[in-house]
């Protein structure tokens, strides 16, 4: 149940809401082009998308991209209180705001391939500090303004480029920019050589670990671990033979971290070292 809300509008469009929930309550989001930002000032919240849940704790942060149905927080623990802030993205504003060019977060790097739509932003100072300046505004509404409204809205989108969750945030904000959804395998193929791990490529496919492995098993006959050591090795071999690198850029390339854990798998497939390969069948 909501028992407090405040809000800011920018150009037409709710840009900051304060809200006071106590549970059991759910807040569903909405089905539309844009992006949200949720702080959790007090309390916990869970985050449900799907078959997908996990939990928002107090001076955490949560950033989704709104674009597909049946995401919502939601907490039922009887007698609760939880009060959070949202700051909402929709492209035609950002597009209005930043009229020369948008920020790099908002651009895809064309390195990773992903459909992954939200992601959980650890406690951060500056972003602390950032809902305080928020805070005041909602205490003091006469102070607010369309001008300060655009500075805390780049403000805020400044700060969570520069987290550790970087990646992640330029992966879910290119999205309202370029909202194509990828297949499964288009994901996969194209983060073969990534240095991802199975949990990780679950995430970029917005899939929970057990789906993303029932999914991968059923298209590929194979568990994750095994297909994708297999490509790498695979690949790996190639570029043995039609490349003068390093047998260790090629390892790393290929998306092996250590050396001695590429060599290993190596010979275990090929029944000879990197090295031995490379000189029996350019020799031949």
């Amino acid at each position: 149940m909501i028992k407090d809300y405040k809000k800011h509008d920018l150009f037409g469009k709710t840009l900051i809401q304060k809200i006071g929930l106590t549970s059991p309550f759910r807040f569903d989001f909405p089905v539309s082009d844009q992006a949200c930002f949720l702080y959790v000032l007090d309390g916990e919240v869970q985050y449900q998308q799907d078959d997908h849940q996990f939990g928002i704790p107090r001076n955490y942060s949560l950033l989704l991209n709104c674009v597909n149905s049946g995401k919502q927080i939601h907490n039922a623990d009887q007698n609760r209180t939880c009060e959070i802030v949202i700051v909402t993205f929709y492209p035609e504003i950002l597009k209005k705001v930043y009229d020369r060019e948008l920020p790099s977060v908002f651009q895809t790097s064309g390195r990773v391939i992903s459909n992954k739509s939200s992601g959980k932003i650890n406690s951060d100072f500056l972003i602390e500090k950032y809902i305080e300046g928020l805070l005041f505004y909602f205490e003091n509404p006469s102070l607010i303004s369309e001008e300060i409204l655009v500075l805390k809205m780049k403000e805020i989108i400044l700060l969570l480029a520069q987290t550790p969750n970087a990646q992640v945030v330029q992966s879910i904000l290119s999205q309202i920019f370029s909202p194509a959804t990828y297949t499964f395998k288009q994901i996969i193929e194209a983060n073969l050589f990534s240095h991802s791990g199975v949990e990780h490529l679950a995430e970029l496919t917005n899939l929970s670990l057990s789906s993303f492995k029932r999914e991968f098993a059923k298209l590929y006959r194979d568990t994750p671990a095994s297909y994708i050591k297999n490509k790498r090795l695979e690949r790996s071999a190639e570029l043995l033979l039609i490349s003068d690198q390093r047998i260790t850029d090629i390892a790393f390339d290929c998306g092996f971290n250590d050396l001695a854990n590429f060599t290993k798998s190596f010979n275990d497939k090929y029944k000879t070292s990197p090295t031995h390969y490379r000189k029996q069948l350019k020799g031949n």
